[in-house]
C-alpha cells in the first residue's frame, strides 16, 4: 500500500489483506500513525473554557474593572489539569456559581481570554486573563441543563468542577453567538 504523508485516509484494501502478508503490517503502521498525526493536531486546536467563580469573592465586574487578573486558587486536580493546559488566546466564559448570598445567580455572565499560563508550579498554575465583554444575556443553569449539547459536559456532570471544556458550539451558546 502506498502511503499519503499526512494524509488519514486508510485503505480498507490493506487492513483485510492475508495475515502472512506485509500489507496487514503497513496497515496496522498507517492506523498508528493516523491516530499519532491526530493527536499532535488535536493537541494544538484551541480550546474554550468556562471558569467558575464566587461572585461574592470575585466577579466579573471585578475583572471588568481590574481588565486582567491572574486565576488562581484552583485546587481540583481535574480543573488544574484543565488550567495548566490552557494556551493564550484561548477563550473563556466566567460563570457565576451563585453560593453563598446569592444562590440564584448560577448564570454564565461574561467572557475572557486567556494571556498567559505559567505552569512552572504543576499544582498551583497561574494563568493571567483579560476581561472580555458581558454576555448579553446571561445564560442561567436552568437553561444550561435544557439543552442537548450540554447533556455530557462536565458543567453539568460534574457540578463541583470550577475549570470546565468547553466546546466551540457551547461556546457559541453561552455567548449568545
Amino acid at each position: 500500500m502506498k502511503s499519503r504523508p499526512n494524509c488519514f485516509i486508510i485503505h480498507i484494501s490493506s487492513l483485510v489483506a492475508d495475515h502472512k502478508s506485509t500489507k496487514r503490517v503497513a496497515a496496522g503502521s498507517d492506523l498508528i500513525s493516523f491516530f499519532c498525526n491526530l493527536f499532535l493536531c488535536l493537541q494544538y486546536l484551541p480550546m474554550d473554557y468556562l471558569l467558575k467563580t464566587e461572585p461574592t469573592v470575585y466577579s466579573f465586574a471585578d475583572l471588568e474593572r481590574e481588565k486582567t487578573t491572574i486565576w488562581d486558587g484552583v485546587t481540583n486536580p481535574a480543573a488544574v489539569k484543565h488550567l495548566r493546559g490552557m494556551k493564550p488566546g484561548e477563550r473563556l466564559v466566567i460563570y457565576h456559581t451563585g453560593s453563598g448570598t446569592k444562590k440564584d445567580e448560577k448564570s454564565a455572565v461574561g467572557t475572557a481570554s486567556v494571556m498567559a499560563v505559567d505552569a512552572s508550579d504543576p499544582k498551583t498554575p497561574l494563568v493571567k486573563i483579560k476581561v472580555g465583554k458581558a454576555i448579553a444575556k446571561p445564560r442561567t443553569l436552568a437553561e444550561i441543563k435544557t439543552r442537548a449539547i450540554f447533556a455530557e459536559s462536565p458543567l453539568v456532570t460534574q457540578g463541583r468542577l470550577s475549570v470546565v471544556p468547553l466546546t466551540a458550539a457551547q461556546y457559541g451558546w453561552l455567548v449568545g453567538e
